[in-house]
């Protein structure tokens, strides 16, 4: 295939995970859409599945709505509940970094995030929480222009 993905194998047994029938939910209360959700592959980089959200991207031009659910900082082992309201310098560094990136177009730098971001691990961890931010990034295409449009603490670093 053109865009360098040879097959996809497909689980009819298992269920929306919540990061995508959360959000789903909000915006579609109906559930009177179908949905169908792409597995995360944690092995993988940023760049693979920035190209996988490439190769999505003609599915736009057939009304298809590619979005990408996570967190901009996710590390459940350093939440602490007297901290809500606060936040911890080593995630406002990543999220300034992650923001700067996406609304100056670095989408190359996010690609490269564990080598160019402050707090790359401890912010992530692990990249299932991310990676779909690099789906959608592909999807838009090139010369999307990002928009920040909520932005929120909790529990010091979430």
């Amino acid at each position: 295939m053109a865009s360098g993905f040879e097959r996809v194998d497909e689980d009819k047994e298992r269920g929306l995970d919540h990061g995508a029938w959360v959000p789903l939910f909000l915006m579609y209360p109906e559930a009177n859409i179908p949905v169908c959700q792409l597995s995360i592959q944690s092995e993988r980089d940023g760049n693979y599945h920035y190209n996988l959200g490439k190769a999505l991207a003609p599915l736009k031009d057939e009304g298809v709505l590619i979005m990408g659910s996570g967190a901009a900082t996710h590390n459940l082992e350093v939440l602490r509940k007297d901290l809500d309201g606060v936040v911890l310098p080593w995630a406002s560094e990543f999220d300034t970094w992650l923001k700067d990136s996406l609304l100056q177009g670095r989408y190359e730098d996010v690609n490269q995030y564990e080598e160019k971001a402050p707090h790359a691990k401890m912010a992530h961890p692990w990249p299932d929480h991310f990676y779909p931010l690099h789906v959608a990034m592909g999807a838009a295409g090139e010369n999307a222009e990002a928009k920040l449009i909520h932005e929120s603490w909790h529990l010091g670093s979430f």
